[in-house]
């Protein structure tokens, strides 16, 4: 059932959720059981979850000596080699006392813009899903290029959704929930709802962040949830930490309230999916 409202969340057939590098690398893996720990309890009230996780760059910069983030193309793909296997082990090994397997699943971003690429992906996640495994996906950083690539995850997270359909998509960030203005200004004020073709344009969202080991921030996250709403998926902005509230549906965050009258179509090709983003990216440029 789509999920109308936040609290609809805990009822939902099929959820994405979506984890930041900030959150599950370096220190931060520490994050990786309580993510794996609430994403347990909702599969094992029936819901069907596939969590979107970067990282692998981020998680493979200390095994290649790396203190910060590389900026060459070469040196991102071999750090994201490596870091995508030790990502997905910490996963599954956070999974094991709950008897869930995971399943990886690579993408680019021409595997989406390919009729024959995204059908095998749909039909592969599809059949990961009905055998009751946790689908884990992340963009292909081995394979891709500066000129063919998602962008961000967040993006690759509202596109995964709908492309299987999913009922709610749930972003983590680093902050509770959106806000009016950037957090540290004293007349920013969370916000709680934003109504599906909500006038954004007098919220300041900022620009896309590129910090030691990813890339994000809230506009990418305005971008992605509004690009998932507007193919009838509803979409909760909230902090990592709070991902066990998030899916029991209470009052946290900023919810994106779908469309009623979505499009009866999953992805449509690489020009649909690139004329949706770049007028979604460009509200929230306006909005910034």
């Amino acid at each position: 059932m789509t999920a109308v409202q936040r609290v609809d969340l805990p009822t939902a057939r099929r959820v994405v959720v979506k984890v930041g590098s900030s959150s599950v690398s370096g220190d931060a893996a520490a994050n990786i059981p309580p993510l794996v720990r609430a994403l347990a309890a909702a599969h094992a009230r029936g819901t069907e979850v596939v969590l979107v996780s970067s990282g692998a760059i981020a998680t493979g910069m200390p095994y290649l000596q790396l203190k910060s983030r590389p900026t060459d193309l070469a040196t991102q793909q071999a750090a994201a080699a490596v870091g995508q296997n030790v990502l997905i082990y910490r996963y599954q090994a956070a999974m094991r006392e709950f008897g869930i397997v995971a399943g990886q699943v690579l993408l680019t971003a021409s595997d989406l813009e390919d009729r024959t690429h995204r059908s095998n992906a749909k039909r592969a996640m599809e059949r990961l899903l009905g055998l009751r495994i946790l689908p884990i996906v992340n963009e292909n950083d081995t394979v891709a290029t500066h000129e063919i690539r998602f962008g961000d995850n967040d993006r690759l997270a509202a596109l995964v959704a709908r492309l299987i359909r999913a009922d709610a998509l749930v972003l983590l960030s680093d902050i509770e929930a959106l806000y009016t203005a950037p957090p540290d200004r004293p007349d920013a004020q969370p916000i709680a709802n934003v109504a599906f073709g909500q006038d954004l344009a007098g919220f300041e969202f900022g620009s896309v962040v590129v910090n030691s080991v990813g890339t994000g921030g809230a506009a990418t996250k305005v971008s992605a949830a509004r690009l998932a709403a507007a193919s009838g998926i509803g979409t909760l902005v909230t902090r990592a930490d709070l991902v066990g509230a998030a899916l029991e549906g209470q009052s946290i965050g900023t919810w994106f309230a779908p469309n009623p009258a979505p499009p009866d179509s999953t992805l449509t090709g690489a020009l649909a999916v690139s004329s949706q983003a770049a007028a979604v990216r460009s509200d929230v440029s306006a909005a910034g």
